[in-house]
């Protein structure tokens, strides 16, 4: 075997090594969190138990022995993962950094702590907007049905983070188309020509992240266009920035000349 080759697989090795040393870190602090969450879950959980838009305590009920637990579980993992999303982004920049050109280095560290803020956006977005719509349109056409409105605890916290928490993930979509394009990945031209492409996407996700009905995907649909078409106009106020440097560049060059 060649030196290039010992070193080259000694070098990927290095890189694995650490890539699992991060990943402990990361699991690490997620499980510290997560048992620490536990603690602070009761008030989380009354306080999601009741009706954002009039204020009335949702009475729920448990259908089977676990559903307690379970529920427990889903609010202490979606507080861990908030808290622990600063300390993830900050291992995967100091993993992926040294690999990166001044420039994408960067700008990776220029858009790091918004993706923070645009996740708790989101979740803010869809638990005080979205998720009271989905209910008090639910609620309504249950009581046209004359149905008896009896809800699980299960499947009201299931509904409640297949909306919720998706939402505030694809919050994250003006940072993405951002960041490309500030690596000149991107532009807002090849956007504008792919929108139909990304409305189709966007219908995809919005049916798969909803329960199933049309309402609920609609309400999630609308914001994802939103977002969309506030990243192209971000994308093109970089892009006429790079451009205009670009242009700055060139001139100095042929000056020079």
């Amino acid at each position: 075997m060649s030196e290039d080759k010992a070193r080259e697989q000694q070098t990927v090795v290095d890189h694995l090594t650490e890539l699992r040393r991060r990943l402990v870190y990361v699991l690490m602090v997620f499980v510290l969190v997560l048992v620490g969450a536990f603690f602070i879950v009761d008030p989380i959980y009354h306080y999601m138990t009741i009706n954002v838009l009039s204020g009335v305590i949702i009475e729920l009920n448990a259908f089977s022995f676990w559903d307690g637990v379970g529920v427990y579980m889903k609010i202490s993992m979606l507080v861990a993962l908030a808290v622990t999303l600063p300390f993830t982004l900050y291992q995967i920049w100091a993993f992926v950094s040294p690999g990166l050109k001044p420039r994408e280095r960067k700008a990776t560290l220029r858009y790091i702590p918004f993706v923070f803020i645009l996740f708790i956006l989101g979740l803010a977005f869809g638990y005080f907007v979205v998720f009271p719509l989905a209910m008090t349109f639910t609620g309504t056409v249950n009581k046209e049905l004359g149905l008896v409105e009896t809800y699980g605890m299960a499947d009201y916290f299931t509904f409640l983070m297949n909306i919720v928490l998706p939402i505030s993930l694809l919050f994250e979509l003006p940072l993405i188309i951002l960041f490309l394009t500030q690596l000149r990945l991107l532009n807002p031209t090849r956007l504008k020509k792919m929108r139909r492409v990304a409305y189709f996407i966007l219908v995809v996700i919005s049916v798969m992240i909803t329960p199933a009905d049309f309402f609920s995907a609609f309400l999630v649909l609308i914001p994802l266009i939103i977002l969309y078409e506030f990243s192209v106009v971000l994308s093109g106020r970089v892009y006429k920035r790079q451009q205009a440097k670009d242009a700055e560049r060139n001139e100095k060059a042929a000056s020079s000349n």
